[in-house]
């Protein structure tokens, strides 16, 4: 009998993402199997089930995907999940809640590459400012970019108390810190922009977060990134396609959204291959995203 690569997809939420089925079967997946409305104290039963039914050999042939729009649940359920494997039984286990690992690995490499590039600068002790922080995109890609070395900001737009409520996560979390700053009007937003290297865009699709007049202000900028793909972009004057376009009026470069998310669709796609083809079995988070969008931006 030969094994069939099956992925069991958890979320928290009434649905699973269909864009995530799409891509695990698209990679090679001969079924998905979706569960709804897991709460975090189920995820070690059903992992259990997972692996117990099936001989250890085929530990790669059963993957879990965490979903949901929660970082942090998402990762609290893959560490439930970890602890759940009982040796030699074993299953592959993923998260990527809202497509957000993926989305926000695939930015932060798309701005790495042109500050190599085009501005001979690296992450390491770049100052970037986070638009939409409190996201599960912003968030993930705050965390991502604080591990390799950058001076992060994250930009609430209701007062200090969200964003400092997440710095304070992210540091016990992870280890890194990250500032926390009120965005709450024009005035404040330009002065953060005027500290700014790097401004990512990661605010509720069809919000427009920064215009033009306000990039323009911004007279350190070299690159500023937006994955809002759907009109109005998040920031003015970046359009979807833009991948190291000059942005009007400024010495910065944009990365369009559809740009990010060529490259976030391929390192999906990557990791779920990668759990396929695993002689052992393999436990991916937003760091083993961002390793291989690095790889992938051109």
């Amino acid at each position: 009998m030969t094994e069939k690569n099956i992925l069991h997809m958890l979320t928290p939420h009434k649905h699973v993402s269909p864009f995530d089925v799409n891509m695990a079967l698209d990679a090679g997946y001969d079924a998905v199997v979706p569960y709804e409305n897991v709460e975090l104290g189920e995820v070690a039963d059903l992992v259990q089930d997972v692996i117990f039914s099936r001989p250890p050999k085929w530990g790669t042939a059963s993957g879990l995907f965490f979903g949901g729009n929660d970082a942090i649940l998402a990762l609290d359920m893959i560490d439930a999940a970890r602890k759940a494997l009982v040796p030699p039984f074993g299953a592959n286990l993923v998260a990527d809640p809202a497509g957000s690992f993926t989305t926000a690995a695939a930015m932060v490499a798309c701005v790495e590459k042109l500050l190599q590039d085009k501005k001979d600068r690296s992450l390491k002790d770049t100052s970037i400012a986070v638009f939409g922080a409190t996201g599960v995109v912003g968030y993930s890609a705050a965390v991502i970019a604080a591990l390799e070395g950058a001076k992060v900001t994250i930009v609430g737009y209701s007062g200090l108390k969200r964003v400092e409520d997440r710095a304070t996560e992210i540091k016990d979390r992870f280890g890194v810190e990250v500032k926390p700053a009120d965005g709450s009007d024009e005035a404040k937003q330009n002065a953060i922009l005027k500290e700014a290297d790097v401004i990512l865009s990661a605010a509720r699709a069809g919000i427009r977060v920064l215009d033009a007049n306000q990039l323009k202000q911004a007279s350190g900028l070299l690159v500023a990134a937006d994955v809002n793909a759907v009109p109005p972009s998040g920031s003015e004057e970046i359009e979807v396609m833009d991948n190291g376009k000059a942005i009007g009026g400024t010495n910065a470069l944009g990365v369009g959204a559809l740009a990010i998310g060529n490259v976030k669709y391929q390192t999906e796609s990557g990791l779920f291959k990668r759990m396929i083809e695993a002689d052992e079995p393999q436990i991916l988070d937003f760091r083993d995203a961002f390793a291989l969008a690095r790889t992938l931006v051109e």
